[in-house]
């Protein structure tokens, strides 16, 4: 059962047959049955997610990861506090960030909340621009078992052939643009767009309008953290870890909140 139960977390939304059980572990269809039965109480009982069972010749079980909105909470309370140490606060009113999505334990819990957010939806690929959104959308991708497409904001000649759009930097209000290569995306996909930092929301316009030369879709937005002093045309929906309501550069202090990222939850 251990080692069928590491099998499935490290392989979450793969469906796979019983057979490749019984004949990997040499064990009878019906005691790999029993078996998975035992995994489902405990992984539901904890929390850890979910075990569907798929009937029929093709059929089999698929692991879906979850995470409890207490265990949730607890850790984002956690990142708040973090947040909110004044010694964070740089130059020009930014906030350094680096520090926290650059720990592999923060990564992982923040992509647990995260995919656990958007689990109901089809999701084909995370998409984030470069550079300080890539641990953050790979950690997202990873719990979902999904590929994830770096944007980035000059070309590079191991992209091969690229698409590129104009935007307008929610930062600078300056035009710039973006590219993704030709081979990233898969026409008709839905995906989910993970950044580490919402301001302005220009960044993320940037991106969104990439998907329709692609023919993708949107599936949702979802930043670690985003600024409430920011004025933005809201154009699209988000969730959010964590909310910066001010930023007092001045007396070297930061308000934060917990984000939006439980608001549809009962």
């Amino acid at each position: 059962m251990v080692v069928i139960s590491n099998y499935l977390i490290n392989n979450p939304y793969k469906l796979t047959s019983l057979n490749t059980f019984a004949e990997k572990y040499e064990s009878a269809k019906s005691s790999i049955s029993e078996d998975i039965v035992i995994i489902k109480r405990a992984f539901e009982e904890i929390e850890i997610g979910h075990i569907q069972t798929v009937t029929g010749a093709g059929g089999g079980v698929i692991f879906t990861p979850s995470i409890s909105t207490l265990e949730s909470k607890a850790i984002i309370e956690e990142l708040r506090d973090k947040l909110s140490e004044s010694d964070r606060i740089l130059p020009g009113g930014y906030i350094y960030l680096s520090d926290l999505l650059s720990t592999p334990a923060i990564l992982k819990n923040i992509g647990r909340i995260i995919a656990k957010s958007f689990m109901d939806q089809k999701i084909d690929a995370v998409m984030t621009v470069a550079t300080k959104g890539v641990p953050l959308a790979n950690a997202v991708a990873n719990v979902l078992n999904v590929p994830f497409v770096i944007v980035r904001r000059d070309l590079k000649i191991t992209e091969g052939s690229t698409v590129s759009v104009n935007y307008v930097s929610g930062s600078s209000d300056r035009i710039e643009k973006m590219f993704l290569s030709k081979r990233s995306l898969k026409a008709g996909s839905r995906v989910l767009i993970v950044d580490d930092f919402l301001k302005g929301g220009g960044t993320i316009n940037g991106m969104i309008s990439l998907l329709s030369e692609f023919d993708s879709e949107l599936a949702g937005v979802a930043v670690f953290a985003d600024n409430a002093q920011e004025d933005r045309e809201q154009q699209f929906d988000y969730k959010s870890l964590l909310r910066v309501t001010n930023i007092d550069v001045k007396n070297q202090q930061i308000a934060v909140e917990v984000g939006n990222i439980f608001d549809t939850e009962k």
